[in-house]
């Protein structure tokens, strides 16, 4: 970390050092960070662009319901101040956890675009306490970075967006109907109907049965919690959608993508659709295109808040 940011840092948010930590002294709602650990650049090889050179990245330790939760967070040089990101993770407590490499590959391009962005690994995940809930109290986790990010000195908090891939698409419409603090956000491969996915990956209900509390006396209205394609008209009508999805993803059907659509375009709530032709989960295929239309969208409606075009049918 350049020191004049971390002496900022300390100044700002009331903590002590030691060694490379730094603890939190204060109780307020903005000192929600109690452990900062920073993180080594990658390597000239690893980085051949040296995008990232102009990048601070650190794992973070936060509180959420009480609980020491773990993330990562990364902020560009600069004062800024800049527009944020929250990106959620998809998998479970075993997959898709975040690490080093990962962080540094996903919320440092973030950040390179100018964005602090920020990430969790939920509660139960990565050294987090708790247990992981697959989108019950979990979410918490997610909301409690919106606090989190008012601590960073450089982060603009009046323009926050949220992407999310997979269960992390899950976790980003859970989130949507709990807050006003997000402008837009992106979904790629985002799971929005457990009830098929229970019928197409029945494997995911053991996994289920091991996270969601009183899964197996209550399955089907745990699922319905937790599945957007059951309450459209509950997301916000000011957040633009970006939702990607590809063709060949056999861990979250297509079909799923193509009926919350449907159902937000009844709603008349703000989208884009963009289904890539042979994409697997998560389009990697289309990695170079999918990150130039995520990073588009946050330009456009968090960056810039431009606004969003008349939705009723009108023109000639």
């Amino acid at each position: 970390m350049k020191d004049w940011r971390w002496k900022v840092s300390v100044a700002v948010l009331g903590f002590s050092v030691s060694g490379l930590f730094a603890v939190s002294q204060t109780a307020n709602s903005e000192s929600l960070i109690v452990e900062r650990r920073p993180l080594s650049p990658p390597s000239t090889e690893q980085d051949p662009s040296g995008a990232l050179k102009h990048v601070h990245l650190e794992e973070i330790t936060y509180l959420s319901d009480g609980l020491r939760i773990k993330g990562y967070l990364g902020i560009p040089d600069g004062q800024g101040p800049y527009p944020a990101v929250i990106e959620n993770r998809g998998g479970n407590p075993l997959l898709g956890v975040w690490t080093e490499q990962l962080a540094w590959r996903v919320l440092g391009k973030m950040a390179s675009w100018g964005y602090v962005a920020i990430a969790s690994q939920y509660r139960g995940a990565g050294g987090s306490e708790g247990h992981d809930e697959y989108g019950g109290a979990d979410v918490d986790d997610v909301l409690n970075l919106i606090q989190v990010l008012k601590a960073v000195p450089s982060a603009d908090t009046t323009r926050i967006g949220m992407s999310g891939l997979s269960r992390g698409g899950m976790m980003t419409y859970l989130a949507l109907t709990r807050t006003d603090k997000i402008r837009a956000a992106v979904i790629v491969s985002g799971l929005s109907d457990l009830l098929e996915t229970a019928k197409s990956r029945p494997g995911m209900l053991n996994v289920w049965k091991n996270l969601i509390p009183d899964f197996s006396d209550h399955m089907e209205e745990a699922l319905k919690k937790r599945s957007a394609i059951q309450w459209p008209e509950r997301l916000p009508p000011n957040v633009p959608l970006l939702i990607i999805h590809g063709t060949a993803d056999w861990r979250v059907s297509p079909l799923q993508a193509f009926d919350l659509v449907r159902a937000l375009y009844a709603a008349q709530r703000p989208l884009r659709f963009v289904m890539y032709e042979g994409g697997s989960h998560g389009v990697p295929e289309f990695e170079e295109q999918r990150n130039a239309l995520l990073r588009s969208w946050l330009d456009d409606y968090v960056r810039d808040l431009k606004k969003w075009p008349d939705l009723k049918p009108h023109g000639d």
